[in-house]
């Protein structure tokens, strides 16, 4: 029997550890008793799991009988029970255990039955005088027993046949007077019930702790779902200071632009002021010389003739003319940037008092405020946006203390970006052209045709891509300063402003008045276009594309095809090896101007326009690989 144990172990249920009763297989590849994997997972519930291996399976496997399984466990029985001295009274059930005692009259043979009475096992053999003489009929046999000697009660020396639940102890039938008030049982009864409790208690427990397995799953995808919110929270945070820093960015190259052209104009001024002194005092200093050459002469005659001429030239002591910057222009940028800085302050104090007063609950994951300000619609103002008197200062109007505890969605289209804190040209001009004549225009247009990189990249403005505008094809990196396509959907989430049709994408800035200048660079250019248009172009269906309706202007590559376009008419241009491309937007005079940048510029197709919107920076990007890159002044 022993070279059959390894097969005993590998034929029996590992949940009941009894040989396989109507083997059935799961779809990891092991084997248990139907009847025991049913009651498992009838406990356990979904989702449902290998009791070996723990591999999940959400929905209940469906079982089939393994049917050479059966076969084999069969086989193994039958051996098994070959194996066995055969009688009637020999259970074949415990024919296993038979062959774990020895006989102790031979020390020999396996013994095939214990007495209770001589207190000893015996093999087949010397079991037959129980069977022959009548003098052993009294004597209880049953199946061999192991270790008679624990068996044996210490006090009385005899055998323990029952089990007392109250003390938890076996005992033998003399140890009754001692357990009147108990109610023993018989060892075998004992041991089916306190079987049965077992493995009511191993169920039991099993459920408990597949109870605790999916508790701790949910702790986990609770914990998953927390961090998840919290990236987009901290995603969205980031956006908004991304997107306000922009607008600082925006502000600050506006004003030092207008100082830098103030100074620009004085030092011109100066310097003409300069030459004219330069030309004064060399012209002295020839006077001065040919006098010093008159009076040193000696000839008389010679001396009166120059002496003559020289006496009716005269010269006047030099003036300076009054040349002095425009204060009211410093002034007034100056003050419009303190005024910023001071709402900012003051803003800021006054969310901070709002905070301390009304301490966020515990478990609030958002603001209420930043909640209704991520679902307000831009273009849209609030009662108390409208109520909100805003200061005026030399460059105009700010934003109020209010505007600023909700923080707007900024850059979005068709939303009310107010420039007027940071647009130079709000403030008090000196000596300012006005674009108020058709003459004026073109020759405006031609001064900026004529104008080399190096000047246009004077009127250069930072253009950051509008993140709640981009098309869910549309992945931006690099701060938002890089747009390219995407193999699968970018799941963003929902925006008014969002483009739903075509795979486009607008700055986040908008421009109302000034010059402003960007460049793109473009890389596999076979499908793409750069553009502008007004907020209120549509952001959905066909006419959503750039260029094929009459609020938005751009030049587009399609394969090896370069076109303008504005209201679905298309303007085919030359073919052109730049990578890069320059847009010069003048909302003073109404045009724009595209050219394609190498060493130098040229001109690649403009639109005159008499502008009526806000203008945004507008992108288009189509196939993979394709990848729009705004370029920064310094390349």
């Amino acid at each position: 029997m022993a070279e059959l144990f390894p097969l005993a172990e590998e034929l029996s249920c590992s949940i009941c550890l009894e040989p396989f009763k109507e083997p059935v297989t799961t779809p990891c590849g092991h084997n248990f008793c139907r009847s025991c994997l049913d009651e498992t997972w009838e406990v356990q519930g979904p989702p449902y799991r290998c009791p070996q291996c723990r591999t999940v399976y959400q929905v209940r496997p469906q079982l089939h009988k393994n049917t050479v399984l059966c076969a084999v466990v069969e086989q193994f029985l039958q051996a098994e029970q070959a194996r066995t001295p055969v009688d009637d009274w020999i259970p074949p059930a415990r024919s296993a255990t038979a062959t774990e005692v020895a006989c102790d009259h031979c020390l020999k043979e396996v013994a095939v039955k214990t007495c209770l009475v001589c207190m000893a096992s015996f093999c087949q053999e010397h079991l037959r005088p129980h069977f022959d003489s009548p003098a052993f009929l009294d004597h209880p046999l049953q199946p061999p027993v192991r270790d008679l000697l624990r068996r044996k009660c210490p006090q009385h020396n005899r055998l323990r046949e029952l089990f007392c639940p109250e003390h938890g102890e076996c005992i033998c039938h003399i140890c009754l007077v001692e357990h009147k008030t108990c109610s023993p049982t018989l060892l075998s009864q004992a041991s089916a019930d306190l079987e049965n409790k077992l493995r009511n208690k191993l169920t039991l427990t099993h459920s408990h702790i597949n109870g605790a397995t999916r508790a701790m799953e949910e702790v986990r995808a609770k914990q998953q779902g927390v961090q998840d919110s919290m990236n987009r929270k901290k995603e969205q945070l980031r956006q908004e200071y991304m997107e306000m820093k922009a607008i600082l960015d925006s502000a600050e190259t506006n004003l030092m632009r207008k100082l830098k052209e103030e100074e620009k104009r004085i030092h011109g001024k100066l310097d003409s002021i300069y030459q004219v002194l330069a030309k004064k005092k060399s012209e002295m200093q020839n006077l001065k010389a040919e006098v010093e050459l008159t009076l040193s002469k000696g000839d008389e005659f010679e001396f009166l003739e120059k002496a003559a001429k020289l006496q009716g030239m005269s010269t006047k002591q030099v003036y300076i003319p009054k040349v002095d910057p425009d204060h009211e222009l410093i002034k007034g940028v100056y003050q419009s940037a303190l005024n910023l800085k001071n709402e900012l302050k003051q803003s800021f104090k006054q969310l901070q008092e709002k905070k301390a007063e009304e301490p966020l609950g515990p478990g609030s994951m958002v603001d209420n405020d930043t909640e209704s300000t991520l679902k307000h619609r831009p273009g849209k103002k609030t009662p108390q946006e409208k109520k909100t008197k805003k200061p005026t200062g030399a460059t105009g109007s700010f934003p109020s203390s209010s505007s600023f505890n909700k923080l707007p969605t900024f850059g979005a289209p068709g939303q009310s970006m107010d420039f007027k804190t940071t647009d130079p040209d709000a403030a008090p001009k000196a000596n300012t052209l006005q674009p108020n004549s058709t003459a004026l225009k073109a020759k405006m247009l031609e001064n900026f045709l004529a104008k080399s990189r190096a000047e246009l990249l004077e009127y250069y403005v930072k253009v950051v891509f509008d993140y709640n505008t981009a098309h869910n094809k549309v992945v931006l990196s690099d701060n938002y300063t890089t747009a390219s396509v995407a193999e699968g959907l970018q799941h963003y989430r929902t925006h008014p402003q969002r483009f739903t049709y075509c795979s486009q994408v607008l700055g986040l800035q908008c421009y109302k008045k000034g010059i402003h200048y960007w460049e793109v660079e473009l890389k596999k250019n076979n499908f793409c276009g750069v553009g502008i248009c007004y907020g209120s172009m549509d952001r959905q269906g066909p006419e959503s594309r750039l260029g094929r309706n009459a609020n938005s202007w751009c030049v587009e590559w399609f394969n090896n095809k370069i076109s303008a376009w504005h209201n679905n008419v298309e303007k085919t241009l030359p073919s052109t090896k730049a990578t890069r491309v320059g847009v010069l937007l003048n909302c003073d005079h109404g045009f724009v101007i595209f050219f394609a940048v190498t060493e130098k510029v040229y001109l690649m197709y403009k639109f005159k326009v008499d502008f009526t919107e806000a203008l945004y920076p507008a992108f288009w990007v189509f196939s993979a690989g394709t990848t729009l890159s705004i370029c920064s002044s310094s390349k």
